[in-house]
């Protein structure tokens, strides 16, 4: 088992790479490569940092960055517990939505925080973010379930922006965050439990149920 200093040199090794890259796109805005435990069980990942994420170079420091604060801390966790990073780890100019080659660039990146950190669970903040790991999926419908991707669990939630303008959205969110410690508790029986499938479909990851 990889221990939390040597992830933390892989990560930083990782970002500099990344740094060096002087083809990726957005060049001309700052890296938010990810902040957090490098060995957390939980990795939350948005679509692309805003305008307070670059200009502090961390990511959701904004208001939604506090919403997100506050749901974490109101499962019993802390920041420093989890893991936070973007697809895109570059802003987009005036906030707009990453074009197709900007998420294609940066995925890889992506991957291989993944890989590094070796989570348990990946909750996917919003729709362009959960539609990478499940293409199909519909926030409005799937917010909340949970989904094997490869062997890890996915748990798509609404991204905190969307709470701040919708009581109704933060009602739900803040449902769907209280599956996260229960689904990382439980982790370990339903990898157990599960069946091996060499013939899993990406674009329709089996959906399992914390009861």
């Amino acid at each position: 088992m990889t221990s939390s200093k040597e992830k933390e040199r892989l990560l930083r090794e990782l970002a500099d790479e990344l740094v060096a890259n002087k083809k990726m796109p957005l060049a001309s805005s700052n890296l938010v490569f990810g902040e957090g435990n490098p060995s957390a069980s939980v990795i939350f990942v948005g679509e692309a940092p805003g305008f307070y994420e670059d200009r502090e170079g961390r990511p959701f420091v904004g208001r939604a960055g506090k919403l997100l604060d506050k749901l974490i801390d109101g499962v019993g966790w802390n920041r420093a517990d989890v893991y936070i990073t973007n697809i895109v780890k570059r802003r987009p100019p005036e906030n707009r939505d990453p074009f197709h080659e900007e998420l294609e660039a940066y995925a890889p990146y992506l991957s291989r925080q993944i890989e590094i950190i070796d989570p348990k669970i990946i909750a996917p903040l919003g729709r362009f973010a959960m539609n990478y790991f499940i293409p199909m999926a519909k926030i409005s419908r799937d917010q909340g379930k949970l989904f094997w991707w490869r062997n890890l669990l996915i748990i798509p939630l609404y991204h905190p922006a969307a709470a701040l303008r919708s009581t109704e959205v933060l009602k739900k969110l803040t449902v769907s965050f209280a599956k996260l410690p229960i689904a990382t508790e439980k982790f370990d029986s339903f990898l157990k439990e599960r069946l091996p499938n060499e013939e899993e479909d990406e674009n329709e990851p089996e959906q399992i149920s914390l009861l």
